[in-house]
């Protein structure tokens, strides 16, 4: 290791960059110091910009990944990371090429085709924005704007579940449920289809909260972990669970993703009602 020449990878995109970074990562990862960076240019569109990145290649041990698209652009930069003796490659060419060859259809050669704004983007994005807003019953009017409103006590994954549909355009709002805190009004004012009940094993509760406190620091005892307390919670909620009516869903043995398809076909089939 202490012979090892020190190299730095350049990243040059015609758009944010993001494929060449993330191969560039995981060449790095395999030398381990000797890979002393990666620097990232992007939206490189122009022949002053190419230059400019070729200056400062010249004066560094580097390696340059692109992902260029543009024909004119990418072949001026080819030729001049050759003609500088500047190691190169170039990421997309022979792939562009080979499915060229195979579909017998001309690539569009449009910089950033993949980050095009969709209405679908902007919806993933509100989404998501609206599960932060409304996470842990901050704001229980909220509820109301809610595609579908995830309650349960401590631990039962909602914020990760609300976090995963709004990736799927789900705006979600979620509500903890403690006996001593009386639920919001406003969820008793929404249809009890959009409301998901989540719970979970008291004793599987018991051992996350231990680990949560751990974490955290706490090594006293904490009625948080306990289990009478677990019990009266989970009791609790069922009891919510009962007034509103509402379809309710184990996670004990379920993934997030798993859940969270299970949520997406109840409101699925209640929109068809």
């Amino acid at each position: 290791m202490d012979n090892a020449k020190k190299v730095e990878i350049f990243v040059v995109s015609d758009s944010i960059g993001e494929t060449a970074e993330l191969v560039a990562q995981a060449a790095k990862i395999q030398f381990a110091d000797a890979v002393t960076g990666i620097r990232k240019f992007s939206f490189v569109l122009d022949k002053d910009q190419m230059d400019d990145i070729i200056s400062l290649a010249k004066e560094t041990n580097c390696l340059v990944l692109y992902t260029l698209v543009m024909s004119e652009e990418k072949l001026y930069f080819k030729q001049q990371t050759k003609e500088n003796n500047i190691r190169a490659i170039d990421l997309l060419g022979p792939i562009i090429n080979t499915l060229e060859k195979l579909t017998g259809i001309e690539p569009k050669r449009e910089a950033g085709l993949n980050r095009r704004l969709t209405s679908h983007y902007f919806d993933k994005i509100e989404a998501i924005e609206f599960a932060v807003k409304y996470d842990d019953g901050k704001d229980p009017r909220g509820f109301k704007k809610a595609d579908v409103v995830l309650i349960g006590v401590s631990r039962t994954s909602k914020t990760p579940l609300s976090l995963y549909l709004a990736n799927k355009s789900l705006k979600v709002a979620n509500l903890p449920l403690v006996p001593e805190v009386k639920p919001a009004e406003e969820l008793f004012e929404i249809p009890p289809r959009r409301i998901i009940g989540l719970t979970n094993s008291p004793e599987l509760l018991n051992n996350i909260r231990r680990e949560r406190l751990k974490d955290m620091g706490v090594t006293k005892y904490s009625t948080y972990a306990d289990l009478d307390r677990i019990l009266e919670e989970l009791d609790y909620a069922d009891k919510i669970f009962q007034r509103l009516k509402c379809p309710v869903i184990d996670v004990s043995q379920r993934a997030i993703e798993e859940t969270a398809s299970i949520i997406m076909s109840i409101i699925s089939k209640n929109n068809k009602q």
